[in-house]
C-alpha cells in the first residue's frame, strides 16, 4: 500500500513501528509512576511530594497516557529551568500544552 507522504515520507514512516497502548487506570501503579518521575527531578526549589499530591490531576490531564505524562513533566521541568524558578507547580503544569488526544479528554 502506497502512503500519500511521497518518497521521503515513506522512508521516515518505515523507521517507526506503532505500538498500540492503553491508558493506565488511576491506581497505585499510576501513583508509583508519578512518584518515580518526581524522584528523578533535579530542580533545586522543587518541593518533594508536589507531583504526587497532584497525581489525580495528572491522570485526568493526560488521560492516563504515560507518554503524555512524561511530556508534561519534562516540559514543566524545562520551563522551571529556563525561568530560573526551579520548581514545578500546578500552575506551571497547566501552562504546558499536550497532544490533541490528551487535551480532548
Amino acid at each position: 500500500m502506497r502512503r500519500p507522504f511521497g518518497t521521503r515520507g515513506q522512508r521516515i514512516d518505515g523507521r517507526f513501528t506503532l505500538i498500540p497502548t492503553a491508558p493506565l487506570a488511576y491506581n497505585a501503579e499510576w501513583q508509583g509512576l508519578v512518584a518515580t518521575l518526581e524522584n528523578a527531578l533535579r530542580l533545586h526549589a522543587h518541593r518533594p511530594g508536589t507531583l504526587t499530591s497532584l497525581d489525580r490531576y495528572l491522570h485526568q490531564r493526560t488521560g492516563g497516557m504515560i507518554g503524555s505524562l512524561s511530556h508534561l513533566i519534562r516540559g514543566a521541568a524545562l520551563d522551571a529551568l529556563l525561568t530560573g524558578n526551579e520548581k514545578i507547580t500546578k500552575k506551571s503544569l497547566e501552562a504546558i500544552p499536550l497532544d490533541h488526544s490528551s487535551e480532548s479528554n
